[in-house]
């Protein structure tokens, strides 16, 4: 039967290599349970919750992901959406929780009819290809600065902004392990180093806190009080409606919220799910790809279960090419990701005292370290992308805003190119894009 519906013999498979590369890709996404509720319990959601719902979505969404498009893709909370959800949507533009997670419902919806209607197409081809890079490098080196502030190994100076922390704090020497242990174990190109390096990092920590090797006002690892639970919280559950009304009324903001998390969905989703596709070997001679909208499909609806649960953007993750690589090739590897997922549910929430933020700093450079490999694909040699690029990244760091730094990027380029004498290179949707960014530029000065 499983034979039949996966197509297992069709694409040189069987179900034991489904289910190993179902498994080890899980491991190496597992790091998002006890990163994700970090991110977003810092704007007030409660961790327990965000742990549940993260689970829960992650696991549903994968499933989905398995039974529609066949595809062997994990799908869980993406890093760097939620950061926006959170340091942007919340922090920065002062929004609800609830309002961020009706701005994830609406955008999800949005990218569903987009994908439904056949405009993925047009909208992708109409976005410079270099500035596609330069987001998903800007949100890697967003995410690396995060995760190092958060630890404490770059701390705020009045002098100079930003300073180097005391490297002999308990917690600073815990995050400087993680990140020198996680790299080490992915330089060796361990499947699940991320994962690894997570758990070796809790577990020294705990021996620091045992040994009383701890700094009293910053939170060390510790031993669960429970490892097993069976308490489903399911107060995030549908408190997405409660955040319309809030949207409504600041219909600037709303505007450029959803293109951001639509923008910044689309295009790693795109770059995500393409080369997957392509090393799964569903790219056909003609360039199309095999099942490719039935993916993006299943990725749009991953995101609106995740914010009817509770969670950010729920969308396809990078790592799965770590079971693709094990020889996953079907959606069976996705629904063993997804049932590993549900079966983490039954995981007690105090096991979130050993992610601390030292704990999850590793987690957050790494994957900088892997969105900022994007940057190899620009065109350097042309004066005008290089400087589009360059203010991307650097507004997105400097404003602490991806919304920002997108938009101070989308517009140098627009002025890079006119300057040029190129204006009739710019299509109708390139200029539609260029005047939302110059309202929302305008609303924000």
């Amino acid at each position: 039967m499983l034979n039949r519906f996966f197509k297992l013999d069709e694409k040189g498979t069987n179900v034991k290599r489904e289910i190993i590369a179902g498994i080890t890709t899980f491991l190496a996404m597992a790091y998002i349970l006890g990163v994700n509720p970090t991110i977003l319990s810092a704007e007030g959601m409660p961790v327990n919750a965000v742990f549940f719902a993260t689970a829960l979505s992650s696991g549903i969404a994968c499933i989905v992901m398995g039974l529609v498009s066949n595809y062997p893709i994990g799908l869980s909370a993406g890093m760097g959406l939620n950061a926006l959800f959170t340091y942007t949507v919340v922090m920065e533009m002062g929004l609800s929780w609830q309002a961020a997670l009706a701005a994830v419902f609406l955008s999800s919806v949005i990218f569903l009819i987009i994908t439904i209607a056949g405009f993925r197409e047009v909208i992708l081809n109409a976005i410079n290809e270099d500035l596609k890079q330069a987001i998903g490098c800007g949100i890697g080196f967003f995410l690396a600065f995060l995760g190092l502030a958060n630890a404490g190994i770059v701390v705020s100076n009045l002098l100079t902004i930003v300073s180097l922390g005391n490297l002999t704090s308990p917690h600073v020497v815990l995050a400087i392990f993680g990140i020198v242990f996680t790299l080490v174990l992915y330089l060796q190109r361990i499947p699940a180093a991320v994962f690894f390096g997570l758990v070796s990092t809790a577990i020294l920590g705990v021996i620091f806190t045992s040994m009383g090797f701890t700094d009293p006002n910053v939170a060390m690892p510790s031993i669960p009080s429970q490892w097993v639970s069976f308490n489903m919280n399911f107060s995030l559950f549908g408190g997405f409606l409660h955040g319309f009304g809030e949207l409504l009324n600041n219909i600037p903001s709303l505007l450029m919220i959803l293109f951001s998390m639509l923008f910044v969905t689309f295009f790693d989703t795109t770059g995500t799910l393409i080369p997957l596709a392509k090393e799964c070997g569903y790219v056909r001679e003609d360039g199309t790809t095999e099942g490719i909208n039935k993916a993006f499909l299943s990725d749009a609806i991953g995101g609106i279960i995740g914010a009817i649960f509770g969670s950010s953007t729920v969308t396809a993750f990078v790592e799965s090419a770590t079971g693709i690589g094990l020889g996953g090739r079907t959606g069976l590897t996705a629904i063993t990701i997804g049932v590993l997922f549900i079966l983490s549910i039954f995981i007690a929430p105090s096991i979130l005292s050993l992610f601390t933020a030292s704990v999850t700093t590793a987690a957050l450079v790494m994957v900088g370290i892997l969105m900022f490999n994007q940057i190899k694909n620009i065109k350097w040699y042309s004066n005008r992308i290089v400087a589009s690029v360059f203010v991307t990244i650097l507004m997105m760091i400097l404003s602490y805003s991806i919304s920002l730094g997108i938009a101070f990027g989308y517009i140098t380029y627009h002025i890079g190119t006119i300057a040029r004498g190129k204006m009739r290179e710019l299509s109708p949707v390139e200029w539609l894009l260029f005047i939302v960014f110059g309202i929302y530029l305008v609303f924000r000065l």
